[in-house]
């Protein structure tokens, strides 16, 4: 199995054009976890200033998925996930933070974190998500 370090996840997140396109990045990434981040830009925002909605779900999904590769290696696919919204995320960053629950020979179970960070630092839990990873490696 091919272990992967922050580095050569960020490359494999940077060889995503969808990625490359809301600029995530990966800011934690190992032993069952991952953390996303993507900046609050204008172009990223709804009709009343939050952050749409597809962004937030397009960083859970992306951190649910690389914290699964850290435990079932860099081939793998989302099987599905959940989102719920708490509250509008509203600040200048967005932050996914996702953990493994659960991991077997073939999927893992992920949760996965989500808060609005304002201009303070403070951070605001505004999404959680929860989701299966399925190993793309051929058995």
């Amino acid at each position: 199995m091919t272990v992967l370090d922050l580095g050569t996840a960020q490359k494999v997140l940077d060889s995503q054009p969808f990625s490359r396109l809301v600029g995530a990045r990966l800011t934690a990434f190992g032993n069952g976890a991952a953390t996303l981040e993507i900046d609050g830009r204008e172009e990223l925002r709804q009709q009343n200033g939050f952050l749409h909605g597809g962004v937030l779900s397009y960083a859970a999904d992306n951190a649910l998925t690389f914290a699964a590769g850290t435990t079932l290696g860099p081939a793998v696919l989302t099987g599905g996930f959940s989102i719920q919204y708490l509250r509008p995320a509203t600040g200048s960053v967005l932050v996914a933070r996702a953990a493994v629950v659960h991991t077997g020979r073939r999927q893992a179970v992920a949760r996965c974190d989500l808060f609005a960070v304002g201009e303070d630092g403070a951070e605001t839990l505004c999404a959680v998500a929860q989701g299966t990873v399925l190993s793309a490696t051929p058995s």
